[in-house]
């Protein structure tokens, strides 16, 4: 077959969890079929220079544009429109010329990574078409918990708009895949109607992190993720705000290392606690977590599911999360993993595991153990197999018949 993705990411370097997702899939699916790129690249110089996506792609088109970056014009007429004001804000005119261009090719089947480029796919009507990954559970939850009128009224409206357009658009494509199982009950509610869902939950390279990366040292902590991204950030000041110093009161070598790239401002906007470390971004993770006594993951917003969880148990680093940061993943409290959900409980549970080094050993063990259970050749093998299955299911040819250039305006 031959397959067009088109991706809001580009997926290398694949530094963050959306990339690993992306890279993975795209990997496996070229080991079967012939693969196409379009991607948005913020620094198509840097990214061009990566020879490595000739290893998934026959042919490779960076788009020079910031898909989520938006001018003052779009983000105004983002508000009087019935599409969600996000996708009006970052159309992008150079993408929409890079797909019209290879209208005449043979495409059995367009993929777009993230619902804000089914506009684009549909430029191509007469070809079947996959979303990779729908998440709404963060748009859900800012409407839901937001307490402050005026910001519940803009959340609520996003949510409205979100809402009709997935259902409107669902038709168009003959398949969707979602991260988790509360983010396949969201779109379920919906399009109850649409049936060609399927849970891809993201996973971990079981295999390449089973090696030896050195021996946990006891007075450290590690978070990986940068703090550009807000729910990184808010996770590292709270840490360090209202857990670290107690933690260090009853163990005073304590340390949290905090991976991933960050600016001076960044660091300053944080709160100035003793004991933080930034590293700036690392080339290999791994043995930064596997040096780690624990991962410690006290997030409270944003989505997805946590790869950096994963990877912290597929290293046999025993994991303290807030239940919010293994959200999507199936993982047993005080088994595989402790759960604290207040700063409280962060300081006894992190303590916990730093004063018995047979806990921290079971939880090593357990997380193992865990961590196979979302190997990448699991969900790979299941995306190939939708992929495949779309194609040439008598859906699709029944879709690709009925699909006219004359789609609904509210699509486009």
């Amino acid at each position: 077959m031959r397959i067009l993705w088109l991706s809001a990411w580009c997926p290398l370097p694949a530094d963050n969890g959306i990339k690993l997702r992306t890279s993975h899939l795209l990997r496996a699916l070229a080991q079967h079929h012939s693969v196409d790129l379009i991607t948005f690249a913020p620094d198509s110089s840097e990214a061009g220079s990566h020879q490595q996506f000739h290893d998934f792609c026959e042919t490779v088109e960076l788009i020079p544009d910031t898909p989520f970056a938006g001018h003052t014009t779009g983000r105004i007429l983002g508000w009087v429109t019935p599409r969600p004001r996000s996708m009006v804000a970052n159309h992008s005119a150079a993408m929409v010329a890079a797909v019209q261009r290879r209208a005449e090719q043979p495409y059995d089947l367009v993929i777009v990574s993230d619902l804000h480029m089914a506009p684009y796919a549909l430029l191509l009507p007469h070809v079947p078409k996959m979303i990779e990954e729908i998440k709404l559970a963060l748009l859900r939850d800012q409407y839901v918990r937001q307490k402050q009128l005026t910001m519940r009224l803009r959340a609520g409206l996003t949510w409205l708009k979100t809402s009709r357009y997935i259902a409107a658009l669902l038709p168009y494509f003959a398949g969707v895949t979602v991260p988790s199982q509360r983010e396949l009950a969201l779109v379920k509610a919906l399009a109850p109607h649409y049936t060609h869902l399927a849970i891809i939950p993201n996973g971990v390279d079981v295999h390449g992190y089973s090696g030896d990366f050195g021996a946990p040292d006891n007075d450290k902590l590690v978070y990986p993720g940068a703090i550009s991204y807000h729910a990184n950030f808010d996770a590292v000041a709270y840490f360090a705000n209202a857990i670290l110093p107690h933690i260090r009161q009853q163990h005073p070598h304590a340390e949290l290392v905090v991976t991933g790239k960050t600016t001076p401002e960044q660091i300053a906007a944080l709160p100035t606690t003793e004991g933080v470390t930034f590293t700036g971004y690392v080339e290999d993770i791994r043995p930064v977590v596997a040096n780690a006594w624990a991962e410690v993951v006290p997030i409270r917003e944003g989505d997805g599911t946590r790869l950096k969880v994963l990877e912290a148990l597929a290293l046999g680093t025993p994991v303290i999360s807030t239940t919010k940061g293994i959200e999507g993943l199936e993982l047993q409290p005080e088994h595989e993993v402790l759960v604290a959900d207040t700063a409280e409980d962060f300081v006894t549970q992190t303590m916990r595991v730093i004063t018995s080094p047979m806990l921290r050993q079971q939880l090593s063990d357990q997380g193992r153990i865990a961590a196979r259970r979302y190997d990448w050749h699991i969900s790979t093998r299941h995306f190939v197999q939708m992929v495949e299955e779309i194609v040439d299911d008598a859906y699709s040819i029944e879709l690709r018949a009925r699909l006219t250039p004359r789609l609904p305006r509210q699509l486009l």
